[in-house]
């Protein structure tokens, strides 16, 4: 049975519906001088939920020690105008990341949170970059100093 959209429901991430397969590359070790990067190749399939003012992308991702599967969860908040991101990884079902928090402006997709690393505070960023028609491209980065720097540390190529 499909819901259907409401009417005031944003477009932000309508780039991302559909199944795509996915090229990863994810740095071995994060915020440690690494720069040997791990490169894999998943899948991905995003639908809306809450009537467009949300949606779930359902991840298939294929390491070199064995694939897993994980979820991105979504929603739109239409009194601030931002975005909340939570990422749930299927190898540890019971712990729902701290969400990223942000917004799109002129096809670039910001999205931020204060996590832990190894036991230290850090600074998460997300980046969706939408400018190219068809091929979008997400970017994680991370700062253990309060934003000064970042390092990206897991991009992900979507394609057909």
């Amino acid at each position: 049975m499909a819901f259907e959209r409401l009417p005031a429901a944003p477009a932000n991430f309508d780039f991302a519906l559909g199944t795509w397969h996915v090229r990863h590359r994810r740095l071995k070790e994060r915020l440690a001088g690494c720069a040997e990067w791990v490169e894999f190749s998943g899948h991905m399939s995003t639908y809306t939920v809450l009537g467009g003012y949300g949606n779930v992308e359902d991840n298939l991702l294929d390491l070199p020690d064995g694939p897993y599967r994980a979820v991105a969860l979504r929603s739109f908040d239409p009194h601030s105008g931002q975005w909340s991101i939570w990422w749930l990884d299927g190898r540890f079902p019971g712990r729902l990341d701290v969400p990223v928090v942000g917004h799109f402006d002129q096809g670039v997709g910001a999205f931020y949170a204060d996590d832990g690393l190894n036991g230290r505070p850090i600074k998460v960023r997300f980046l969706w970059l939408t400018n190219t028609p068809g091929q979008p491209r997400w970017e994680q980065a991370f700062s253990g100093d309060n934003g000064a720097t970042w390092e990206t540390n897991w991009t992900m190529d979507f394609f057909r």
